[in-house]
């Protein structure tokens, strides 16, 4: 396994991989990597040739007063992991690498502000509902540097999480829009034996709170029992669901039956298939977790 800090490199071993007709599945992730993020490059082995995982903590995507100074960043322990599954190459670039600051005036800028001002890609109305809401500008950043990391590896398959969902919404819809010659294949979450939703983030839970937090998967498969039953009161079982997340300590901070595509809110009744997302603070840490329902026809 090559460990690989520098675009200039990668491309020239993608361009030897790709003189080869060697086929490429990537697998981007901010690192920390648990269990989940695991299975995404098991399952990126079955897909292809070759192997490449990213390990890049993205700055674009965090906003005001998020955690990107305080983001683990533990490259030896998840390159470690990699190792054994069979990863071909770790691309674990600098923000800098990322980011050059190369336009007119960057000196003056700041880290940020010159970030900011490099061309982006924006995913109208999705990224701006659930998750786009809460964070503006998450979702810019998101596909940004999704996109750009496309172009750099040249991936014929990337392998995402389903936890991510209106992430891997926004990712799909970019790719189809732009015409990324790239397939999106997607992985079931990976759960705790509590049902928490496997994430980074679980890291800054206390064991108590990991326990209790599992609480978020309860109330979706409760909303999920009750519209399989026939329930259609959707804006009730929202309401219902977060009152109960907020009786036992989160800040709820939205709970939406969907369409798949992430019409909001899923006003027909008509529709067979639906997903249930849900974000909630539980001390200062925001979780996030979705359950996809496929109702009685």
């Amino acid at each position: 396994m090559q460990i690989i800090h520098t675009i200039s490199e990668l491309k020239a071993l993608i361009a030897s991989y790709k003189q080869d007709a060697r086929t490429i599945a990537f697998v981007p992730t901010m690192g920390n990597l648990h269990e989940g993020h695991l299975q995404l490059v098991s399952m990126a082995k079955n897909k292809a040739d070759i192997v490449i995982c990213s390990i890049f903590v993205n700055p674009l995507q965090f906003g005001v007063g998020e955690d990107f100074d305080k983001y683990p960043k533990t490259l030896q322990a998840d390159t470690a992991r990699l190792q054994p599954l069979g990863c071909d190459i770790v691309f674990a670039p600098s923000v800098d690498e990322m980011y050059p600051a190369d336009f007119s005036g960057a000196q003056e800028q700041t880290a940020q502000s010159q970030i900011v001002a490099q061309s982006q890609i924006i995913v109208p109305w999705i990224s701006d509902i659930l998750e786009g809401k809460s964070r503006p500008g998450h979702f810019t950043g998101v596909a940004t540097i999704v996109g750009k990391l496309f172009n750099i590896v040249q991936p014929d398959t990337a392998v995402f999480g389903e936890k991510d969902y209106q992430q891997l919404i926004v990712i799909k819809r970019f790719v189809k829009d732009l015409c990324f010659p790239v397939n999106i294949q997607s992985h079931p979450i990976v759960r705790e034996k509590n049902g928490l939703a496997m994430s980074s983030r679980n890291g800054y839970l206390t064991e108590q709170q990991k326990q209790q937090a599992a609480l978020i998967y309860q109330q979706l498969k409760n909303i999920a029992r009750k519209l399989i039953a026939g329930n259609t009161d959707y804006v009730q079982l929202e309401q219902t669901a977060s009152e109960t997340l907020n009786h036992h300590g989160f800040r709820t901070d939205y709970i939406k039956i969907c369409h798949p595509d992430l019409s909001e809110p899923a006003i027909s009744k008509t529709s067979r298939q639906l997903v249930i997302l849900a974000a909630a603070y539980l001390g200062s840490t925001r979780l996030i977790d979705n359950l996809s329902v496929e109702l009685k026809q």
